[in-house]
């Protein structure tokens, strides 16, 4: 017994944790292709390693067992990814992966950079790349010998059951994972904030594109600190840089003391408000639990329309459906409509995608569901600094049976997509005479949000101003329709 615990320890404890090693090296942290990197070394290392361990002649009455102990590391490795797949759902990110790398300690150097750089595929494959090669290995040494050796049948398929059963026990964990769960590395825009480059829109850009009043402004504001601090949601931006761009004097120079125009979207820019770092938020009406968050703080919400918007939803332009019911929209998100040949469409599971909770649009999909509960949303797992992996709503997918929403300025204007086709809702279009008649189901208003205690004496005029001639011009060059059409 004490002769096979060696032979394990050589073979699957100190033999691998040097391959490991040398994989960290191999590993190219550029690429797409880290995985078989790192895999190479162990492959090439557990082939010889599996040949070398049998190399010498073996009693033929105890090489049935001899082999069998070569093949429980697989059932092994196989049970314990079973298990942690379902401790953790799938999901790579979670710290019960460390406690996977005490029970793997081999692997212990590459998984170290395998967190590192949110490679969790690796947790599986590293000791299973050893492990089959050491195998392929093992039998290599045998066919050059051209022994046969005696095969403890009862061992060998206990064991091959064993890892048949785990192998597939994880693979279902991760089937159903992804059926909720894509791949993604996050926002690029924005300091992580934004998914679109707001670049042309930022006032500290001499180069952007926002419009210019016919007329000089009527409204101006000349010392940097009674400047209102204007943050918002993504798709709002461009209007309330827009106005800052027309109403603060030297706007660029006191942009390098201090940030009146910020960018932190929707969830961060209502909590800066009712914190009191910002004096303005623009965006949609805020969700239920964002008002219940100013109740509790003891904060009144004054919401002051500047323009209308639609919310829309749309799909690849290859989907033949191009009208949806309010019903059916409610059955797609609620998860009763399933499939697209229900609405006309293809025989396809229709991948519906959402927003992240308070987000300006997905408040807007709450209040069309009403009391429908809506399905859990699809999620991806997202690298973050020092490899670490969270797991957050999706970003939109293009897919053929993709369905997605969005602000019909965004998914138009400032992040154009040819690609995707916008659905009407009820046979109406979200066109702009719809949205100015709100003849379109889903016509928003853009909001300046502000908190009714802040008194700070620009603030009033800023807004009636945004109300009058040339803030109506300036939402209207943005892309964004007239409240007063």
């Amino acid at each position: 017994m004490s002769k096979k615990l060696s032979l394990l320890v050589l073979w699957f404890g100190v033999v691998p944790f040097i391959l490991s090693i040398a994989s960290v090296f191999t590993m190219n942290f550029d690429t797409d292709y880290s995985l078989i990197a790192a895999l190479l070394p162990l492959a090439a290392g557990g082939l010889l390693a599996g040949f070398l361990a049998n190399r010498k002649p073996v009693d033929r009455s105890n090489s049935g067992t001899h082999l069998a102990v070569f093949l429980f590391p697989l059932a092994y490795t196989a049970l314990l990814w079973a298990v942690f797949m379902l401790i953790s759902g799938g999901f790579y990110g979670a710290n019960a992966w460390l406690y996977y790398s005490i029970f793997h300690i081999a692997m212990g150097p590459l998984y170290f950079f395998a967190m590192f750089m949110g490679e969790g595929r690796l947790f599986l494959w590293a000791p299973l790349a050893y492990e089959l090669f050491f195998v392929m290995g093992m039998f290599l040494a045998i066919l050059i010998k051209k022994a046969r050796p005696g095969l403890n049948i009862k061992q060998v398929v206990s064991i091959l059951t064993v890892f048949v059963l785990a192998i597939g026990t994880g693979a279902a964990v991760q089937w159903h994972r992804s059926k909720t769960v894509l791949p993604s590395y996050g926002f690029k825009y924005g300091g992580g904030y934004s998914s679109t480059d707001l670049t042309p829109y930022e006032v500290t850009n001499p180069n952007n594109k926002l419009p210019k009043l016919k007329e000089q402004s009527t409204f101006t504001i000349a010392k940097p600190a009674d400047m209102p601090v204007l943050d918002g949601a993504e798709a709002a931006y461009p209007v309330y840089s827009a106005f800052a761009n027309a109403a603060f004097e030297n706007i660029t120079q006191v942009m390098e003391n201090r940030e009146v125009v910020a960018f932190t979207n929707t969830i961060y820019a209502y909590e800066r408000l009712l914190s009191g770092e910002i004096d303005i938020y623009f965006g949609a009406v805020p969700s239920k639990e964002q008002q219940e968050m100013a109740k509790l703080q003891g904060k009144e919400l004054v919401m002051t329309p500047i323009g209308k918007e639609a919310f829309v939803f749309f799909v690849n332009p290859k989907n033949p459906v191009k009208d949806l019911q309010v019903s059916e929209i409610k059955g797609i998100y609620s998860g009763k409509i399933k499939d697209w040949s229900k609405l006309g469409g293809k025989n396809d599971r229709i991948i519906a995608f959402q927003r992240p909770k308070n987000s300006g649009s997905q408040t807007l999909l709450e209040k069309i569901m009403g009391e429908t509960k809506i399905m859990e949303p699809l999620k991806e797992d997202v690298p973050e600094g020092m490899g670490g992996i969270i797991e957050q709503v999706a970003d939109y997918r293009n897919y053929d049976n993709s369905i997605g929403f969005s602000f019909r300025f965004f998914a138009t204007g400032m992040n154009p997509n040819p690609d995707i086709k916008l659905l009407a809702i009820n046979g109406i279009e979200p066109s702009p005479e719809n949205i100015s008649s709100s003849k379109y189901p889903f016509t928003a208003t853009l909001y300046a949000i502000t908190l009714k205690d802040n008194h700070k004496p620009a603030i009033q005029p800023f807004l009636h101003w945004m109300q009058g001639p040339q803030g109506q011009e300036i939402v209207e060059k943005v892309g964004y329709i007239r409240i007063d059409k």
